[in-house]
């Protein structure tokens, strides 16, 4: 069994909450879209943990400070900044109020260069008539728009007002609680009465609209968008309800869902009450809605228990995808929870050859002392941790015994924050009758953990939706196209999207396609006209492989008209590396790189060898 312990602290944060921790944040914030910052303050609830304790330690990066006080009676402390270091920026030293209990107000402003803050102008939205912005915190972005212990170690209860232009809405993390109109500005209020980390403080404000999708939940967007949104969402409710069935009672109150501009680079968000959504998920026929079931399970495995500190991120990643992936069972069946675990397998895969095997990236669990946890960022955690609580389930004996299992996980650390040794020790405290067996015993617990590359165990599938799937993809590798095509264009009426999606992963898989290959298939299949995005990303990435060069222009428009790194990633690596297209790709991105956030550019950027 694991006797195997993690360094205490988060290496990628100064704040010492050993000493004295935020426990409750007023932001009070007006958004200039003129000038790109937020300004205001936010108030901190503070607790001596260390009763000798003189100062809190608060993360900041990039931020304008131009005054700290006493919140109770207006009395200045004095402060201090640290020297700033790449990634982490500079911590904040405030002087306490004396008291066990004392509350610290600092006035701020963001800069332009916010690195959480997406600043969009009106051609840049849907409705191409009013500004947008939108907040992305995870992993340590929140330091650049809050002055807070960035730190997944420290929740807190949070409210705020947000002051914006009359003419659009704001939205926030948590629940609304009422605006009031003052000449040309609104002022929203928001409260989140659960404790929640700092990467979960999340903002949006533009002309937006909302639609129910059920009792508690609704999907908002832009009214160009909404309509569209709602019917893709339309399951959201279900979902909900089978989640509850899986992990416990949901405790956030709402569960809403933001469809925001397509720069957003990630699938989903989960900031509690508004998950955020890229509009690449609108597909038309709810194929791809299942990133709302990861994000809905995220209100329990990383919202409600969460990781101590980035380097366990697994225990929020991957037993939310282990959950997700069981919600799709139970909605449309286990081949269809067998076909997407089959399908991120594949993903990990790719992930760990494009790192490379021995990568200390590639653990589970890895040191991420000096690391920007943004560079570490990518499927390992998710998958290589589902495929981890795939494999503890059949040790056990399957669903029937580990489901119980995870409903007392949730239920014991809700509300908290673990690391791995936690997450271990529960384990075998529940399944003591298993441990005293020696079910566990043949667990190589530091291979898991804290060895690069894929694991030594392979889960089995179910194949009797990807039997399809491969039949198709073997008859066009093995076609010898100096024949006739022996192929229809009805081949792909029996599949569904997800199984289109399958088939194109396991060519991904072969040599690369002949040109006469890709062009018969695009005649027959019409791919370039689908607009399902993950048909459409794996369609190019073959055409890129088999050096299609008229398929180039696609490819680039697929970089730079959506930012969910999913996609833009892995293309922009493709075209680097086809030297005749390397510098047109390197052109397109310094041109567009200013309407990505910070995340996809720094990350292309090192894709595109342009920085270390």
């Amino acid at each position: 069994m694991s006797a195997q312990k993690w360094p205490e602290g988060d290496p990628s944060s100064f704040s010492l909450p050993k000493e004295s921790v935020v426990t409750a944040v007023h932001l009070k914030l007006r958004v200039d879209f003129t000038s790109r910052v937020l300004t205001g303050s936010a108030d901190l609830t503070v607790e001596r943990r260390d009763p000798a304790a003189t100062h809190v330690v608060l993360d900041t990066r990039d931020l304008t400070i131009t005054a700290v006080t006493d919140a109770a009676t207006g009395a200045p402390l004095s402060w201090t900044e640290g020297e700033p270091q790449p990634a982490l920026g500079r911590p904040l030293r405030v002087q306490l109020p004396a008291g066990q209990s004392v509350q610290v107000s600092v006035a701020y402003s963001t800069q332009p260069c916010c690195t959480a803050l997406a600043w969009l102008e009106p051609e840049q939205t849907a409705g191409r008539a009013h500004p947008y912005v939108f907040s992305q915190c995870q992993a340590i972005h929140c330091r650049s728009m809050v002055p807070v212990q960035d730190t997944p170690a420290v929740k807190f209860t949070y409210t705020a007002e947000l002051t914006v232009p009359g003419e659009l809405t704001a939205l926030m993390s948590g629940l609304r609680d009422g605006s009031e109109k003052s000449g040309e500005m609104t002022t929203f209020r928001f409260r989140q009465p659960v404790p929640v980390p700092a990467y979960l403080i999340a903002i949006a404000v533009g002309q937006l609209e909302s639609r129910s999708l059920g009792e508690r939940c609704s999907v908002w967007s832009e009214p160009t968008v909404v309509d569209k949104a709602a019917n893709e969402f339309a399951e959201t409710e279900k979902m909900l309800e089978t989640a509850e069935s899986i992990c416990g009672p949901y405790v956030w109150g709402v569960y809403d869902l933001l469809v925001l501009p397509p720069s957003f680079p990630y699938g989903g968000m989960e900031n509690p009450c508004l998950t955020f959504v890229t509009p690449t998920l609108l597909a038309g026929d709810r194929s791809l809605a299942d990133v709302v079931a990861h994000e809905i399970t995220h209100s329990w495995t990383g919202n409600l228990v969460t990781n101590r500190n980035w380097e366990h991120f697994w225990l929020n990643e991957g037993f939310t995808t282990f959950v997700e992936r069981k919600i799709q069972g139970r909605m449309h069946g286990e081949p269809a929870r067998h076909m997407s675990a089959a399908g991120g397998w594949k993903g990990l895969k790719e992930a760990i050859r494009t790192r490379g095997k021995d990568d200390p990236l590639t653990c589970l669990v890895p040191r991420l002392e000096g690391v920007d946890p943004d560079d570490a960022f990518s499927c390992v955690p998710y998958e290589k941790g589902h495929s981890l609580l795939w494999y503890l389930e059949q040790l056990v004996g399957g669903p029937e015994m580990f489901e119980p299992f995870l409903k007392a996980y949730v239920a014991k650390y809700k509300f908290t924050t673990l690391d791995t040794e936690d997450f271990c020790s529960f384990l075998f405290e529940f399944f003591s009758d298993k441990v005293k067996e020696g079910v566990f015993s043949q667990v190589d617990w530091k291979a898991w953990f804290s060895t690069p590359g894929m694991p030594s165990y392979e889960p089995t599938f179910d194949t009797s939706l990807t039997d399809a799937c491969s039949k198709l993809c073997r008859r066009w590798v093995d076609w010898d196209d100096s024949q006739e095509a022996p192929f229809t264009s009805t081949d792909l009426d029996a599949l569904s999207s997800n199984q289109i999606v399958e088939f194109l992963a396991q060519l991904m898989e072969e040599p690369p396609l002949t040109l006469t290959k890709l062009k018969k298939m695009e005649e027959l299949y019409g791919m370039n006209a689908r607009g399902n995005a993950e048909i459409r990303f794996r369609w190019l990435r073959l055409c890129i492989a088999g050096r299609w060069i008229d398929q180039v222009p696609a490819a680039l428009e697929m970089v730079t008209t959506q930012g969910r790194m999913k996609f833009v990633r892995p293309l922009y690596r493709d075209l680097y590396a086809w030297e005749d297209v390397r510098e047109r790709t390197i052109d397109t991105y310094e041109k567009n790189k200013q309407y990505m956030m910070h995340v996809s550019s720094h990350t292309v950027a090192k894709d595109l060898k342009l920085i270390e």
